[in-house]
Parts: structure tokens; C-alpha cells; sequence
């Protein structure tokens, strides 16, 4: 099972705070022969419309000196994750947790939100 990530705890109190009920921890995968785990997975009970929704969570803090290379690593990570999902659960979304700082100093510039964009990164 993979390392926890540093702000592991405080994302998940976050969604805790905001009404989510933590499920996994980590979300385990497999699919086609291959074992994944995602940091977290939560739902939320949508009262008004009386369904519920399922996210999952994939954290990470970008503590490599090259952002780029972080981002190639956790790009990779977020797009078979969301493969997998699609096609065992596809009622449960998937999240890119950073820091607002990672957030500020690269996930502002151009590339990077072309990159957001283009691949449909929550």
C-alpha cells in the first residue's frame, strides 16, 4: 500500500468538514491485472435530489524539485485512475488534491490550465 501523502489528513478532514463521509482509505482498484490505489474516496448524500455522490481523491503535494515532472507523475496517475473508474464505477468522480501553493506558482500559468482543461482535471 502507498505512502500517505503530507496534507493526506488535512484533505480529508476538509471533506469531512464539508459533509463528506470518507469510504476508503485508500480507494482500492484493480482492473485488467493491475492493483491501484487512490488516496481517498467519499460520498455526500445529495438530500434534494436523493442520490449519492461518489468522488475519489488523488493527493498530492509536488515536493520534487521539478513541478513539471510532478505534474507529468500525477497527470499520469489521475488520467488511469480515471480510466479505471469509468469503467468499473462510473458514477464516481475524480479529484486532483494540491496546496494552494503548488496551486498559486504553477497552476496558474498557461500550460498548466491548458493542461486542466484539456484532460478535464477537477
Amino acid at each position: 500500500m502507498p505512502a500517505k501523502d503530507i496534507f493526506h489528513d488535512t484533505v480529508k478532514n476538509a471533506l469531512v468538514k464539508e459533509g463528506w463521509i470518507i469510504t476508503d482509505d485508500p480507494l482500492y482498484l484493480d482492473y485488467g491485472g493491475v492493483d491501484m490505489y487512490v488516496d481517498l474516496g467519499a460520498q455526500k448524500l445529495i438530500a434534494a435530489q436523493k442520490y449519492q455522490q461518489k468522488i475519489a481523491v488523488e493527493i498530492k503535494t509536488f515536493n520534487r524539485p521539478s513541478l513539471i515532472a510532478e505534474f507529468h507523475s500525477a497527470l499520469g496517475q489521475f488520467l488511469n485512475y480515471r480510466l479505471v473508474l469509468e469503467n468499473i464505477e462510473p458514477e464516481i468522480k475524480m479529484y486532483l488534491a494540491i496546496s494552494e501553493d503548488v496551486y498559486e506558482a504553477f497552476f496558474t500559468l498557461v500550460f498548466t490550465q491548458n493542461a486542466v482543461e484539456k484532460y478535464k482535471i477537477k
